[in-house]
């Protein structure tokens, strides 16, 4: 997996990127077919407080991009609902991707004779 976390308008420290780190363990624990994965964190030059923090992940997986962003007035916050949204995108995606037609015993049999 190829991690890139960048910032936009602020410095990545040591402890934003372990934050981040630990917050993708939980995605991909659920989805561990992830290519790739772009972290961008940005400080906006707003005038309102709220919602200035945003944080954005773009994550590769076989066969789909994933994208999600969200915004805060504190970036931890902005990186824990994101977390939350991707986490739902992805076990969406794995869902869809999975085969949930199985052929069933009986039906194996009917197709023999």
């Amino acid at each position: 997996m190829n991690l890139t976390i960048s910032g936009h308008h602020l410095e990545v420290t040591p402890a934003l990127r372990e934050y981040v780190l630990t917050k993708l363990e939980r995605v991909t624990r659920h989805f561990d077919q992830v290519v790739d994965v772009n972290v961008l964190l940005t400080v906006e030059k707003m005038k309102e407080k709220e919602r200035r923090q945003k944080a954005e992940v773009t994550l590769h997986v076989k066969g789909r991009d994933i994208f999600c962003e969200q915004s805060h007035e504190d970036l931890y916050a902005a990186i824990d609902q994101l977390m939350d949204k991707l986490d739902r995108q992805v076990v969406r995606h794995k869902d869809r991707v999975q085969d949930h037609h199985h052929a069933t015993a009986k039906r194996m049999d009917m197709g023999a004779v």
